[in-house]
């Protein structure tokens, strides 16, 4: 019988769009911090540790595992050429516990189980007919159980499977037609076998075509491999946990004694996910003190120009604002590299705050480009820059996609003479033939959506160039200092005079008919709503309702003053759907979550969210920002199909009591686990493949606090626990850091 030991939760999918890159962040940057040319000329001084070479060879390199096994351990792992070390940092995520056998009339349907059956016949696949099931009966004393073979070899299933033998069978059961089956049982083993099989036996996540057999034989094979290697943690806090050692740890896990043996809360997990975390602080420590060596350029200024936008302003900075201001130009006016993240909740008054810092490096002279994910929210910025620019006297441009031919020529002309001090864009801004006269500072927003070496082709534009990282997803602090901890932290707590309170509601879908008379009402009056749909098109695999579908029903209901926008239209077309919205031409726009970020139109004062139980809370509570923006009452909808589970009935509670991004997006980490709230595939924290915050998190700060120690005692990592330490990082793809010692 199996005893499965949950390590993972199954994501609902919900907010999946944003943060997607997370799961490699600590990685790039890295790699950001590596740019120099002087880490260039000194890196390939350094060696991997000769020690781990098994562990870095090719999975190729283990028995059976041959090219076509090498491309599902890729899509397994997500790594082109997987390596050894990544099998064995695949863990556990249930196991097989055959200590209890149980009877047929006892299995339970989509369980695994172990049971003896006596083979009574055999029925092949009919001649020319190969896609047949091959199907083998077996009872026992309280039942009968069909095994199913397909695309099978007749001989050798009647060699496996002999009629009148008693045969141990491993696997999943199931009914069907009222029969109890199992399909390609995962072990078949007469008396003698089964008194060598394990007891208990761990299950992995797997991908299609990839038997649950071929990892076990392939960890089998790495497991050989692992080498004795130094303790690299400190004795006495080894002692104080009870951590086993790294290879006794890794061993517990893929051959466990026990069930409890796999469980993430176990010494043996807990010992590595430390390890995990160590890793990753410690190479924080590194990167940060390698920046902080790197020279820089300091653009003091008197503040004539910050005065003239802040006087253009209809409102006084926040609190949280001005403490943001005074701290970047602290840094600007420093001979050190700035490296800040300004997190702010949706509506803060970001961009306000990105403004001045571009008019502290302008009035030195210098230029500064504001880079953002996609033309939408680039001119989003423009908007809300373009008048405080003017007051200030400031030369502005914007260069995206649609910037062609003599347009595009001309601002490239005026960019590189010195004539534009403010560039806005897109991912044009990193291209080749983008050539700045002095860039001081890089404004990245919402840095997640680009790749590593777009953003370090754009600071790579300027001679050490400050970076001023904006998001507005509020982050949960555990997860700031886990994958910010090289970066200075500024929050935007409140929202600016005349942001209005929201009145969120939640209604079943059962009371669609009601919820679009109510919006046909609105509407009517001459105000502005968004209907926000999860999918441009239907999907048979789950039921939600389709962009294009709604629209074409209410705009057969409410004609021309409904318009579409979705993320597989066009630039133009998306920009000429948000700018009839904008203006009032249309007033209801169906959108997907391509709004979910820089659209902003005050008049709008009604959002309607369907199936509001499969978007995470982050990405509501995003979504419901764009609304609440002008002097009007507004109202979020959020529509839900019942029942609702637990999950997602308290996630929909947080956003009616709260609309503080922060405190949701602390409820959404304790609801969810950090791999739904930042968007990846399993929980667990993202760039970690073992560390699970909700039971390692409390190791958080001990990690960080430890990788600070040891950079005052042995910042060169080059004692005997240094050289350890150094295997640490290289096993857990943190070696970029230990170039970083020998660059600076």
């Amino acid at each position: 019988m199996l005893t499965r030991v949950s390590n993972a939760k199954n994501p609902d999918g919900a907010g999946a769009a944003y943060i997607e890159a997370w799961s490699r962040h600590v990685s790039r940057r890295f790699a950001q911090a590596c740019i120099a040319p002087e880490f260039h000329a000194r890196q390939h001084g350094v060696m991997r540790p000769p020690v781990l070479n098994p562990l870095f060879a090719s999975l190729t390199s283990l028995p059976g595992v041959g090219p076509r096994l090498e491309r599902l351990y890729a899509s397994l792992f997500d790594r082109e050429a997987p390596r050894v070390v990544d099998l064995l940092f695949h863990l556990p995520s249930g196991v097989i516990d055959r200590r209890s056998r149980p009877k047929l009339r006892d299995a339970l349907p989509d369980q695994v189980v172990t049971v003896a059956v006596t083979v009574d016949k055999h029925r092949p696949s009919p001649p020319h007919r190969s896609r047949a099931p091959y199907r083998i009966y077996t009872h026992d004393d309280t039942g009968d159980l069909t095994l199913t073979y397909f695309n099978a070899r007749r001989d050798y299933l009647e060699t496996l499977l002999p009629v009148g033998e008693t045969r141990y069978v491993s696997g999943k059961v199931e009914f069907y037609d009222g029969m109890l089956q199992m399909v390609h049982p995962d072990r078949v083993v007469d008396e003698a076998g089964f008194a060598t099989l394990p007891l208990v036996e761990p299950t992995y996540p797997l991908t299609e075509g990839l038997a649950l057999g071929n990892v076990r034989r392939a960890m089998d094979g790495a497991l050989g491999r692992l080498p004795d290697l130094p303790e690299w943690q400190d004795e006495t806090w080894v002692a104080r946990e009870q951590f086993p050692a790294f290879g006794h740890a890794l061993r517990g896990l893929h051959r466990p004694a026990a069930p409890s043996d796999i469980a993430p809360e176990n010494p043996a997990w807990t010992r590595l996910a430390y390890d995990e975390l160590f890793a990753g602080q410690l190479a924080l420590a590194l990167v940060r003190a390698h920046m902080r060596r790197q020279p820089g350029r300091g653009s003091a200024s008197e503040g004539r120009l910050r005065a003239r936008i802040l006087k253009a302003l209809p409102y006084a900075l926040t609190h949280s604002q001005q403490k943001a201001v005074d701290d970047i130009l602290t840094d600007l006016a420093r001979p050190q590299r700035m490296l800040r993240l300004l997190q702010g909740d949706v509506g803060s008054g970001k961009t306000v705050v990105a403004l001045t810092a571009a008019a502290a490096v302008i009035e030195a002279g210098r230029q500064a480009t504001i880079m953002a994910p996609t033309e939408i929210l680039a001119r989003q910025h423009l908007a809300t820059i373009a008048p405080l620019a003017e007051a200030a006297g400031l030369r502005i441009a914007i260069l995206t996609g649609r910037e062609r031919g003599a347009a595009r020529k001309e601002i490239l002309d005026r960019l590189v003479l010195g004539d534009i001090d403010l560039l806005l864009g897109t991912h044009s801004l990193f291209q080749e033939d983008v050539a700045f006269h002095d860039l001081a500072l890089a404004v990245v927003d919402e840095q997640h959506r680009f790749g590593v070496h777009q953003r370090l082709a754009l600071t790579q534009k300027g001679e050490a160039v400050d970076v001023l990282v904006l998001t507005a997803t509020p982050i949960p602090r555990t997860l700031v200092l886990t994958f910010f901890g090289d970066m200075d932290i500024s929050e935007l707590r409140e929202k600016p005079p005349g942001r209005q309170p929201i009145d969120t509601r939640t209604i079943p879908l059962s009371r669609l008919q009601e919820v679009e008379d109510a919006v046909g009402r609105v509407i009517a009056e001459g105000k502005r709503a968004y209907w926000v749909c999860p999918l441009v098109e239907e999907s048979e695999k789950i039921d939600l309702a389709a962009a294009q579908a709604r629209f074409e029903a209410l705009r057969e209901k409410f004609g021309d003053q409904v318009d579409l926008v979705h993320g597989r239209m066009k630039g133009s077309d998306k920009d000429a759907a948000m700018a009839r919205f904008a203006v009032g031409e249309s007033r209801l726009l169906i959108a997907t979550t391509v709004i979910e970020v820089g659209v902003d139109v005050p008049e709008a004062t009604i959002m309607v969210i369907e199936h509001a139980e499969r978007f995470g809370l982050a990405q509501l509570h995003q979504l419901r920002g764009r609304i609440g923006r002008g002097p009007g009452a507004s109202t979020c909808l959020l529509l839900y199909k019942a029942p609702l589970g637990e999950t997602a009935k308290a996630r929909l509670a947080i956003l009616r009591e709260t609309e503080d991004g922060f405190r949701i997006a602390e409820e959404d980490l304790r609801l969810r686990g950090e791999g739904d709230v930042l968007g990846t595939r399993q929980s667990g924290l993202p760039g970690f493949r073992i560390a699970r915050a909700e039971i390692h998190g409390k190791y958080l700060g001990a990690a960080r606090d430890d990788a600070a120690l040891i950079l005052v005692r042995d910042p060169t990592l080059s004692t005997p626990r240094g050289e350890a330490l150094r295997q640490m990082l290289y096993l857990f793809g943190k070696d970029e850091a230990v170039k970083l010692i020998r660059a600076g």
